[in-house]
């Protein structure tokens, strides 16, 4: 057999040759296809002129206050005049040192980057990516294109990047750079980055901090100071390095800088985290509003770029009250909570429930350093996967909502403990709303021609036919009849089940509808006990009804939207009305929820908090303390608090979960500091009108015998009329009453 030719070296440089010479013309044709548009359209030189021209929605309070912003990405813009000179130097020499000299994309480093990183395994070179390219990236992201993908997104970098440097000058592409850099955290530019991590303007950071937030730019999560103080400084001090090698500090500098300790001055909350909840709702609903503008044949803008303004109702006098009030309250709350769980060794119990096959990270349970929300701000902390996962499952959460019950302006939207870290707004939510539901009931009984001093059975019964349902009163009392008014005033259980059984279905089915509340349970005389699935935001909207003479309104958080010269291009209509339930009806649930007040379940209100305002509230508590309500309302403003974990297993097993000791110091805490000040008192801490006084409404006694013997003995011997009025001729109570909420002038 003959021995097989070795190839000669001239033919195996012809074939690398051909080799070659085909990948690059491949390279060379997928540019001509990348530019031509084959993978995406690319970015004109007129588009990337606008970019410096982008101006993001400005949302305003009711005042005029700036209170959030909607941009493509969001972001505070800097002048390049203001950018500290060691600010550029540590970026240029740690991410694109031949940048001022390069058209945006640089050769050298993609040969560098061939040889050393890839071929020598050296990673401390960096990346072949000018700045010019890393802001196409940040600005416009990337796209999958399969196998191609990372051929494809780069070339489209380079060609975009040089068109980008044919438009701007190198101080502008610095500035562009700059203002749209992520930092984590969902901060985008070196202003927010420095105001969220140093608390000071980018114009006054020094040379170690500059060194920090350039260092961040590698991995913004993994040299997060906050969460990674050690790997951020060593990240700080290897660009000191480069700084050092490119020639812009000495080596003794460096050397000294080096030693100095990282030193943060973190703001945990950005001063427009405070108001994210209500408005995220607001670019939502601003978003329909500005598209409905393409049906008239409108233009429409371009909410994260053209410079609107969106006026709002809110009152951040009020925002930062309820803020206080749930932190406050909450942070007291949750070490209680804490401590109850440990107890009863719940958390035992939901591992237990956990379907741990399927999850590989419980298994691994790695730990590691993890940003979580904590009443007290703590610093980020080394902690393991389902540790965090409790940490989260065992939390409590708050929720408030005030509004102006005559326009339906929102005054106040806090829909969580924190809107960075738990965007889920619970102001939406929907809950079993407990005794919160009461009012309703006794609006609908009243509605079906009940008076406050008909008298209820407060019996304690087993209901064979409803699956022996045995409901009791929470503290398990029974016996004899209650007047109507007390029943709700202390909101007994046993006697709203005998009003339920009372009051015509239809009727209730109305009011329900009537007051914008759900009707799907109305059948089942659980719904007595708020056996019923209802957001704060809807509970609140009812209760409004209540405060003004039973019309109700629908809630309104934007007023206007003007351009960026002030044209308006949506101006809200005066708020629209309608009669909810009768005049009569919502006086008379007032004046009973006022005797909560004064004398039943909202009694802390006066004894804990002060409050001394004509105010009507009522609490409510789901089961087993999962739910905890508290709505409280004058003529001038209803106020809804709503607390509880997301797991409805999660809760107090004593009397801290109930709505007056969980969810009415939210609002009791609100409500003083409304009463403090003079603006929010006078605009909001209204009397009720029309109603001369409650014993004229409510004069009879709360309590009577259940029997007629007893009632016989009540009267003869009783200091007041104990008369059931129920009996009476309706026409005549109904007069009366009326008479009594709304008397003729020298009455």
């Amino acid at each position: 057999m003959a021995k097989r030719k070795k190839p000669s070296r001239k033919s195996l440089w012809q074939a690398a040759a051909i080799v070659l010479g085909t990948l690059v013309g491949l390279l060379l044709l997928l540019i001509l296809l990348v530019r031509g548009g084959t993978f995406g359209k690319l970015p004109t030189a007129e588009e990337l002129v606008a970019l410096r021209n982008e101006e993001g929605t400005l949302i305003l309070a009711s005042d005029g206050t700036i209170i959030g912003k909607v941009f493509a990405k969001d972001r505070t813009n800097i002048r390049y005049r203001d950018l500290p000179k060691h600010l550029v130097e540590a970026l240029v020499a740690t991410e694109d040192q031949r940048f001022f000299a390069h058209e945006g994309v640089d050769a050298r480093s993609y040969v560098r980057v061939f040889f050393r990183s890839i071929l020598g395994g050296d990673r401390s070179g960096g990346g072949g990516s000018t700045i010019s390219q890393q802001i196409i990236k940040n600005l416009y992201g990337r796209e999958p294109h399969g196998l191609l993908t990372v051929a494809v997104n780069k070339i489209k970098e380079a060609i975009v990047a040089r068109r980008l440097e044919k438009v701007y000058s190198k101080e502008d592409v610095l500035e562009l750079y700059f203002n749209s850099v992520p930092f984590g955290e969902n901060l985008y530019g070196v202003e927010s980055a420095s105001q969220r991590f140093f608390n000071k303007n980018t114009s006054r950071l020094n040379i170690e901090e500059s060194a920090v937030l350039v260092g961040m730019l590698k991995a913004n999560t993994s040299y997060n100071p906050r969460m990674h103080p050690k790997r951020a400084k060593d990240r700080r001090d290897q660009v000191f390095a480069l700084m050092a090698a490119r020639g812009y500090i000495t080596a003794a500098a460096m050397d000294s800088l080096v030693q100095r300790p990282l030193h943060l001055r973190y703001r945990g909350l950005d001063a427009l985290d405070a108001y994210g909840y209500f408005c995220a709702k607001v670019e939502e609903e601003a978003r329909g509003i500005l598209a409905a503008r393409s049906k008239k044949g409108l233009p429409v803008p371009d909410i994260e770029k053209d410079g609107l303004r969106i006026q709002t109702t809110l009152d951040t006098t009020l925002q930062q009250l309820a803020i206080k009030a749930a932190h406050d309250q909450l942070s007291v709350m949750q070490p209680l909570l804490d401590r109850e769980l440990a107890g009863r060794k719940a958390r035992i119990a939901w591992e237990k429930r956990m379907d741990r096959k399927k999850n590989k990270a419980w298994k691994r349970n790695e730990r590691d350093v993890r940003d979580v929300f904590t009443w007290k701000n703590a610093p980020a902390d080394s902690m393991s996967y389902r540790d965090s996962l409790w940490h989260y499952q065992s939390m409590l959460h708050g929720a408030v909502l005030m509004m102006d019950p005559g326009s339906g302006n929102v005054l106040a939207w806090v829909g969580g403990n924190d809107h960075r870290m738990l965007p889920y707004d619970l102001v939406e939510a929907r809950r079993p709303v407990a005794s919160t539901i009461k009012p309703v009931l006794y609006a609908a009984a009243l509605e079906d021609g009940m008076a406050p001093c008909d008298y209820l059975d407060n019996t304690d019964k087993v209901y064979t036919d409803l699956n022996s349902w045995h409901p009791q009163n929470f503290d398990e009392s029974s016996g004899d009849q209650v007047a109507m008014w007390y029943a709700l005033a202390h909101s007994m259980n046993l006697p709203t089940i005998d009003l339920y059984f009372h009051t015509d279905r239809d009727v209730l089915r109305r009011t329900f509808r009537g007051l914008g509340l759900p009707e799907g349970n109305i059948n089942n005389p659980s719904i007595a006990l708020g056996a019923a699935d209802v957001s704060l935001k809807a509970i609140v909207r009812a209760y409004g009804a209540f405060a003004r003479q039973g019309r109700m309104v629908t809630p309104r958080l934007i007023t206007r939207i003007t351009d960026a010269r002030g044209k308006v291009l949506y101006e809200a209509k005066a708020s629209v009305s309608r009669q909810a339930v009768s005049a009569t009806t919502a006086a008379v649930i007032s004046a009973m929820l006022r005797r909560a007040v004064n004398e039943g379940t909202g009694t802390a209100l006066r004894t804990r908090y002060s409050v001394y305002g004509d105010l009507a509230g009522k609490t409510g508590t789901s089961q087993d303390y999962s739910d905890a309500w508290f709505v409280a309302f004058t003529p001038g403003i209803v106020i809804g608090t709503w607390v509880g974990a997301s797991d409805p297993s999660i809760h107090f097993g004593s009397a801290n979960g109930t709505g007056g000791r969980l969810a009415l110091p939210i609002a009791g805490s609100a409500l003083a500091g409304i009463q403090r000040t003079q603006r929010l008192r006078a605009k909001h801490m209204l009397s009720f009108p029309g109603i001369p006084g409650d014993s004229l409404t409510m004069d009879c006694d709360p309590r009577r015998s259940g029997t007629a013997i007893g009632r016989l003995l009540d009267g003869l011997f009783g200091g007041k009329d104990s008369t059931d009025t129920r009996d009476a001729d309706t026409t005549e109570r109904k007069k009366g009453l009326f008479r009594q909420l709304f008397p003729k002038k020298g009455e």
